[in-house]
């Protein structure tokens, strides 16, 4: 297993994020900007509890996540938290980078008093439901979306 360590994403990190994006099973290998997703990195790092996270080993990025700890009003008042856009290098994919990546993310939900940490994952991908389900993740309920024309980033 390949010791990582993974902290919050900086600005200097989005060349290698979206080289990571980059890879035909996500957005099939298209990628934002370098202004666009700069633009928007600044606007998640407001939110309060929404951040882009990078696994890095000797100094370079090995996987990426970003982790949303929201607060409810339902569930007596506990957060949760959601995983989304997680990415490997594939180089170092089967290598444990994913599952230290989500050790973390289940941690940092625990500390903040989250009752579940919730992901989605496309029915095609089976791979990584095998590994999620490695981890603890069990399919739950439904997962729903509807496309909505446009899609892209308006604000």
């Amino acid at each position: 297993m390949v010791k990582i360590e993974i902290q919050e994403a900086k600005a200097e990190d989005l060349p290698a994020i979206f080289s990571l994006y980059a890879q035909p099973d996500i957005d099939n290998g298209k990628v934002l900007s370098a202004e666009e997703a700069q633009k928007i990195f600044t606007r998640i790092k407001s939110y309060p509890n929404y951040r882009i996270f990078v696994a890095k080993a000797k100094g370079e990025i090995l996987g990426t996540f970003a982790l949303l700890i929201m607060d409810n009003l339902a569930h007596m008042g506990a957060p949760s938290g959601i995983v989304e856009e997680v990415a490997v290098h594939p180089n170092w994919q089967g290598k444990e980078i994913g599952k230290q990546m989500m050790e973390f993310a289940m941690n940092r939900c625990r500390k903040m008093g989250c009752y579940k940490l919730a992901l989605s994952s496309n029915l095609k991908r089976e791979a990584a439901h095998r590994f999620y389900e490695s981890l603890g993740f069990q399919k739950h309920g439904y997962s729903f979306l509807v496309a909505l024309a446009g899609g892209g980033n308006k604000r």
